[in-house]
C-alpha cells in the first residue's frame, strides 16, 4: 500500500479538541475501574508509523500513558510523548484526535484485585502526530525509567497484527478512525475495516 497524500484534519482541529477537553479533570481510575490514559501515533512524511519496543521485552505498541488528575489528555499526550520518546511539543504537529474513550480490558492475569480501586482496563484517547523534527531527535534515554528500547517506522496497517491481541481493537478502532487525517480516501482499505 503507498501511502497516501496527507489530508487536511478538517473536523479533528486542535480548537475543537481543547474546547471539548479543556477543564476536565481525571480520577485515577473511573468508577467503572478504567484508568484515562492516551495513546499516541506518530507519524513521518512518507506516512509510517513510530513503533517502539517495550524495554527488555518483544513486546511492540505505540507510545502510551496515564492521565494525571491534573491533566487534559493534551497535556497528558505532551507529557508522555517527552517522558517516552525525547519529543517535544516543537518536534511534532498535531492532526488529530479519536472523538471520545476507546476502551480495552485487561486480560485477567493482569487485573490486580488486591488494589483499591481495582482497574480493570484503560480508557484512551488518541492522538496522531506528524514528526516536523528531525528523526535524531526521537529518544528513548532520556528519561530516569525509559519504555522503550528500539523503535523504527512501520506501514500505517502493521501494529494490528504485531500488538497484543487484548489491546487490537482499540489500536483498530484509533488507526480506522485516525486514517482520513493521513489518508486522501474518507475510508482505509476495505480489508482492515472487518
Amino acid at each position: 500500500m503507498q501511502p497516501a497524500r496527507f489530508a487536511p484534519a478538517p473536523v479533528l482541529c486542535t480548537m475543537k479538541l481543547f474546547a471539548f477537553y479543556h477543564g476536565l479533570r481525571f480520577q485515577v481510575i473511573d468508577s467503572d475501574g478504567y484508568r484515562p490514559n492516551v495513546g499516541i501515533i506518530l507519524t513521518n512524511c512518507q506516512g509510517r508509523l513510530l513503533w517502539a519496543r517495550r524495554i527488555r521485552q518483544d513486546a511492540w505498541q505505540f507510545p502510551q500513558g496515564g492521565i494525571r488528575a491534573e491533566e487534559t489528555p493534551e497535556q497528558a499526550m505532551y507529557r508522555e510523548l517527552e517522558e517516552e520518546i525525547g519529543l517535544q511539543p516543537k518536534h511534532v504537529n498535531m492532526l488529530g484526535a479519536t472523538r471520545g474513550w476507546l476502551r480495552y480490558r485487561l486480560p485477567e492475569r493482569y487485573i490486580r484485585r488486591y488494589q483499591q480501586p481495582v482497574c480493570v482496563g484503560q480508557k484512551q484517547v488518541w492522538f496522531m502526530l506528524r514528526l516536523v523534527g528531525e528523526e535524531c531527535h526521537v529518544r528513548l534515554d532520556l528519561s530516569d525509567k525509559p519504555e522503550f528500547d528500539h523503535w523504527r517506522w512501520v506501514d500505517y496497517w502493521y501494529p494490528l497484527k504485531e500488538v497484543v491481541p487484548f489491546k487490537r481493537p482499540v489500536y483498530k478502532k484509533a488507526l480506522n478512525e485516525l486514517a482520513p487525517l493521513l489518508f486522501a480516501q474518507a475510508k482505509p482499505p476495505r480489508s482492515m475495516t472487518r
